[in-house]
């Protein structure tokens, strides 16, 4: 019998079975994926903290560096330097200027603050005298005042040459501008009779003027010289110097030696016996006598860079020689130059600063060493 034909219409299509490709959680744990996810974002967040960081310290440093870089350069507020601040400077190379001039300690700094304080535009042109001791916000401000500096230069009567030097250079010129002023030629009545090649000790009159800024080391010395031609002139000293049979030139140097001797150990000012010791000295060059002066081997010492002793050679020693020396010693103030002019009288011929601020006048050696032992046992027994 044969088998009935199957109706296969009614047959369904086997299934099929669709296995999604998700990874799925094992055992509820994240998937390899998303900790990849995860991890990445740890990363970019550690890399933006790390670099918020930088960014935080570098700002922080700068900061402090700036602030630092504002402060003086020294603590000398009373050294001056002069600038010229030319028209048309930008602040960038104001700053160049005053850091190369050693005012302030960085033209960036400087740069930067002008900037902050909106004054670049406010920056004046002129000549000023700048402190080193002033802080970058003060020196912008300076400039920004545009105000022409006046100045005053102290020279003090009885200082030396090296000293006066001193005070320019305190004032704000250079080494080299204080050089070339000293080597220049003057022309001045004050100078008659100045041996040619002789350098300017003695002349610089010791007295305290003004100036404005601007003013060159020259202009101050040439100020110096006229004011001395005046006071010689209206004191009528050249005569006064002849009288004494000096020239102006040997007047002066006279001067300077009363001047230094006249110098209290025990206040540094001049005392009242002027005449009296210049009346000391015209007895011993009369007499063909050395003058004796302790201050002539003292400064012949301070210019030869040695120790001082009453034997040095020198021809500024009047220890051992007779007669005036080649220059003057020190500037001679008015009461010095007036007491040369015109000594007083007497017959001494020895004189000791005492240690009590006083002259003791001697004529003769016996006077003379009583007064050293009874009123100069500290300042005559200094090495």
């Amino acid at each position: 019998m044969l088998d009935e034909p199957t109706d296969k219409s009614n047959e369904q299509p086997p299934a099929i079975i669709v296995q999604s490709i998700v990874p799925q959680p094992i055992n509820g744990q994240p998937s390899g994926l998303r900790l990849r996810k995860k991890c990445v974002t740890k990363i970019i967040l550690r890399i933006g903290m790390l670099v918020a960081a930088v960014l935080i310290g570098s700002g922080l440093a700068a900061w402090i560096w700036y602030g630092v870089q504002l402060t003086p350069l020294t603590g000398d507020k009373e050294k001056l330097i002069a600038v010229t601040v030319e028209s048309g400077s930008t602040p960038s190379q104001i700053g160049n200027l005053l850091q190369d001039k050693a005012i302030i300690r960085s033209s960036l700094a400087f740069d930067v603050n002008t900037r902050l304080s909106g004054t670049r535009s406010k920056l004046q042109a002129g000549t000023y005298r700048l402190s080193p001791g002033d802080s970058t916000p003060q020196i912008v401000k300076h400039l920004v005042s545009g105000k022409v500096d006046q100045f005053t230069i102290t020279f003090l009567p009885g200082a030396t040459l090296k000293q006066h030097v001193k005070v320019l250079l305190k004032a704000g010129f250079s080494q080299s501008e204080v050089d070339v002023a000293l080597s220049q030629s003057y022309d001045s009545p004050l100078f008659e009779g100045k041996p040619a090649g002789t350098d300017l000790e003695g002349y610089i009159y010791g007295e305290t003027y003004s100036f404005s800024s601007g003013s060159t080391a020259k202009a101050i010395l040439q100020r110096t010289f006229d004011e001395f031609a005046q006071v010689i002139k209206d004191n009528n000293l050249v005569a006064g110097f002849k009288q004494q049979n000096l020239t102006l030139y040997q007047g002066i140097t006279l001067a300077s030696i009363v001047q230094r001797e006249s110098i209290s150990p025990k206040s540094g000012e001049p005392t009242t016996d002027q005449k009296q010791i210049a009346q000391v000295f015209y007895t011993r060059l009369n007499a063909g006598m050395p003058l004796g002066s302790d201050v002539t081997f003292i400064y012949a010492a301070n210019k030869l860079g040695v120790t001082p002793i009453s034997t040095l050679e020198s021809p500024y020693n009047t220890r051992i020689i007779t007669g005036l020396p080649p220059g003057p010693i020190a500037s001679p103030g008015i009461t010095a130059l007036k007491a040369t002019a015109a000594p007083a009288l007497g017959d001494y011929v020895y004189f000791v600063a005492g240690d009590d601020g006083k002259t003791y006048f001697g004529r003769t050696l016996e006077e003379h060493e009583a007064n050293v032992a009874r009123y100069c046992t500290v300042e005559c027994n200094k090495p």
